[in-house]
């Protein structure tokens, strides 16, 4: 058999490759480059050791960014509130051109390295049978139930070099939206992560003092500019990464609940993605008319969920993109963010579609606002809270 299998270079997928070779069959590894930081050429050498019988490498970045982080970035995605989607907005992506890969060489069958207790099982197998619906679908780390000590073991005896793996206990996966990591001591939910979970992001004792300012601006929903220099989201993303990692913003410490009904405890670091998400809602507050803006909220939570359960090719994500989408019309402007040690934050906006009037808002002189429209409206207003307490009275 032919198989495809979604390589990442470390310890897990190097053993299927090894144990798949050994079985017989082929397997074409293929790594999906989506700005995460790594050693390609180690990766590369392990693949061939294991036995792959070839290594694609595959730009994904540009496409990443362009469809799958800008809808998410419209549509202020986040699970629960706090987790912004690192791992669940790259699956679908890499599934994608998994299924490419696949066709190109004839493959049989599309592997990945998940197990069977997390989501990303379900995001790649949901979406590559939404894709390729005639390709077998392999999950092998969680039909061989292969533990972490059976891999390295299995590595070992073709002499495979794993000792990064061997002095790290925490899984990791990285892209340009941001770094998760989990395992190790993370599991206990009494203790703080230690310094070493993070690989991103300076601790506040190394942060800069002086605070720094930078202005984002925004096309249709979509960062357009930094500091006035032309940018595109790809080029923001990757710049406000460094700097919101220089100032030790974007960690996040989350007990999350999987899919598959378990609480894990994760960490992330997302100092650009969560820049991006801080300057975008405030654009919206300025821009967006009220009822739109509540309903758009409601959107952003079943939009998040629909991603994160691994419902990418869905006809109803579709169906709210257009729904956010529309909403994005018109949503130019500039968002000034403060970087200070730990934290960024707004502290200014302005767009030519802004609904916020000043001559409406103020309390001082230049008021606009004629107060005596109040009296009629606030009486329409809580007629039926007043006619029902009078009635409940008159029946007491």
């Amino acid at each position: 058999m032919k198989i495809v299998l979604a390589y990442s270079g470390g310890l897990d997928t190097t053993a299927v490759v090894a144990r798949y070779t050994d079985e017989g069959h082929e397997v074409v590894a293929a790594y999906g480059e989506l700005g995460q930081p790594g050693e390609l050429e180690q990766a590369s050498a392990r693949a061939m050791a294991a036995g792959a019988a070839a290594l694609e490498v595959l730009d994904l970045r540009e496409g990443f960014a362009r469809d799958y982080l800008g809808p998410a970035l419209k549509a202020n995605a986040t699970y629960e509130g706090r987790y912004p989607l690192v791992s669940a907005l790259s699956r679908p992506c890499i599934s994608a051109a998994l299924v490419d890969v696949a066709r190109r060489h004839g493959a049989d069958a599309v592997a990945h390295g998940c197990t069977g207790k997390g989501n990303d099982q379900v995001r790649f197998e949901v979406s590559i049978r939404a894709l390729a619906p005639d390709l077998d679908v392999l999950a092998p780390i969680r039909d061989w139930q292969l533990s972490r000590d059976d891999s390295m073991r299995l590595l070992e005896s073709k002499g495979i070099a794993i000792d990064v793996t061997k002095r790290s206990p925490y899984s990791i996966d990285e892209n340009v939206w941001g770094r998760a990591c989990e395992a190790g001591v993370i599991e206990d939910p009494w203790a703080a992560p230690p310094e070493e979970a993070f690989g991103w992001t300076n601790p506040l004792a190394a942060a800069p003092t002086t605070p720094r300012e930078v202005v984002v601006g925004f096309t249709g929903g979509l960062p357009t500019a930094l500091d006035g220099e032309a940018t595109d989201l790809l080029g923001a993303l990757e710049a406000l990464n460094s700097i919101g990692s220089e100032y030790g913003t974007g960690r996040l410490d989350v007990i999350e609940n999987r899919l598959v009904g378990i609480k894990s405890r994760e960490v992330y670091e997302a100092p650009g993605a969560l820049a991006l998400l801080e300057a975008h809602r405030s654009l919206e507050d300025l821009c967006m008319e009220r009822d739109l803006l509540h309903e758009k909220a409601r959107v952003e939570i079943r939009w998040a969920e629909l991603v994160y359960n691994g419902q990418w090719f869905s006809p109803l994500r579709e169906a709210l993109d257009a729904f956010v989408e529309s909403s994005q019309a018109g949503l130019d402007g500039e968002v000034r963010l403060r970087y200070e040690a730990g934290r960024v934050t707004t502290v200014g906006r302005r767009s030519p579609a802004a609904l916020y009037d000043e001559s409406l808002a103020t309390y001082g002189d230049g008021d606009t606002f004629d107060q005596s429209d109040s009296t009629g409206f606030v009486k329409l207003f809580g007629l039926p809270v007043v006619h029902a307490a009078s009635v409940r009275e008159a029946r007491r």
